[in-house]
């Protein structure tokens, strides 16, 4: 397994990655960090997953999910990856979209133990990661530095398929396209996060202020975001 490949990298959508390597037409999914449940959302619909239980760690997003009441097949539940409320070999597939590296560091291992006991024989994890290098990332380690954490998720995924619980089915690098129209969109979905307390001071806003403007064209910011999904299947 590698944390980069640096040749093996193609232009692609996470929507596009799925499609292509996840059996989502009326599968179970658990969606682990499902954030603002946008994923969430397409499963449920234009996917065609069946029944998905969708998990968040952060208290007011989850309580905005809740209000969410257009989606028949989604059961939204507080909790993190490390300790998953459900019953062994019940589900067909387990999703973590930039998640794993947000559990904390001594959980990641029970976290994957824990996809491992929920997924039916066979079933499969699809960790997808963001690749610490480009421009995108230079902008977000200013303030929220995730290189440790990253290498942490990397080897935790490493560890899994060592010890034989799960075997490596693909590694897939791709490039996912991101763009904010101005530097406000960047601050509201970058910086005014509910799961995180970034302690920005005004010297350090300006400075990410500076260094995403870098990047601004009449037709905003554009950026191509390196990605690893390590795609595990349960022994």
């Amino acid at each position: 397994m590698q944390i980069d490949d640096e040749k093996s990298f193609r232009s692609a959508t996470e929507l596009e990655i799925m499609r292509q390597y996840l059996p989502l037409e009326g599968a179970s999914v658990l969606e682990l960090g499902c954030g603002t449940a946008w994923m969430t959302r397409l499963l449920a619909g234009e996917l065609g997953a069946g029944r998905i239980i969708a998990t968040e760690v952060d208290q007011i997003q989850h309580r905005k999910n809740l209000l969410i009441d257009d989606l028949a097949n989604v059961e939204f539940v507080l909790g993190g990856a490390q300790q998953i409320d459900l019953p062994d070999n019940s589900m067909d597939l387990a999703i973590m979209l930039k998640s794993l590296h947000h559990v904390p560091t001594e959980l990641m291992d029970t976290a994957l133990r824990e996809i491992h006991r929920v997924l039916r024989p066979g079933g499969l994890a699809y960790l997808s990661e963001p690749v610490y290098r480009g421009d995108f990332n230079d902008i977000m380690r200013l303030f929220h530095d995730e290189k440790a954490v990253r290498q942490a998720a990397f080897d935790a995924a490493q560890r899994a398929v060592a010890e034989g619980s799960f075997e490596l089915v693909e590694q897939i690098f791709f490039d996912t396209p991101g763009h904010f129209r101005d530097f406000a969109e960047f601050d509201d979905r970058m910086l005014k996060v509910t799961h995180t307390n970034h302690r920005i001071d005004a010297d350090l806003y300006q400075r990410i202020r500076t260094a995403f403007e870098r990047h601004m064209t009449p037709q905003g910011a554009s950026f191509q975001k390196p990605t690893r999904v390590d795609l595990l299947r349960k022994r």
